[in-house]
C-alpha cells in the first residue's frame, strides 16, 4: 500500500497569508496587527546574511522580544530566520516598548521607604556646631 503526499511550495506571501488567516479565527474582536518576534536560538555559526537579518529585525540576543507591524518586509525577514525565532500575532494594544518590557520584568521593591535618617543626622550636625 503506497501513500501519496501532495507537497506544494508556498511563496512567502502565501505563507504569511496562511499564518494571518489562522490567527483570525480567535474569539477576540481586536484585529491582530503586529508580529511579536522572540529570538529563541542563537545565530552563532550561521552565515552573515542570517545574522544581518536578525539585526535588521532588531534582535541581538536570545530571548529578546521585538514587535513589528504586519508588512511584507517583516514577513520575508521572519521567513528567512524562521528556525531561530518564535512568532505570535498580537493586537496593537499588546505591543510593548523596550522600556515597558523592562518595567514588566523588574521585581517589586519589597520594601517601602518610611522615613529618611539622613535629614535627622544633618539636623544633629548643625545643632552641635
Amino acid at each position: 500500500m503506497s501513500l501519496l503526499y501532495r507537497i506544494r511550495w508556498l511563496s512567502p506571501a502565501d505563507a504569511i497569508q496562511r499564518v494571518l488567516s489562522a490567527s483570525v479565527h480567535t474569539t477576540t474582536s481586536e484585529p491582530k496587527t503586529h508580529f511579536k518576534i522572540t529570538l529563541r536560538r542563537s545565530a552563532i555559526g550561521l552565515g552573515e546574511k542570517k545574522k544581518e537579518t536578525l539585526v535588521s529585525l532588531g534582535l541581538h540576543r536570545r530571548m529578546q522580544t521585538v514587535y513589528h507591524p504586519h508588512t511584507p518586509e517583516a514577513g520575508g525577514k521572519i521567513l528567512k530566520v524562521k528556525e531561530l525565532v518564535e512568532v505570535e500575532n498580537v493586537p496593537a494594544s499588546a505591543v510593548r516598548t523596550q522600556e515597558q518590557q523592562r518595567q514588566e520584568r523588574k521585581a517589586p521593591r519589597g520594601y517601602a521607604v518610611a522615613g529618611s535618617r539622613v535629614r535627622a543626622l544633618q539636623w544633629e550636625r548643625t545643632r552641635w556646631q
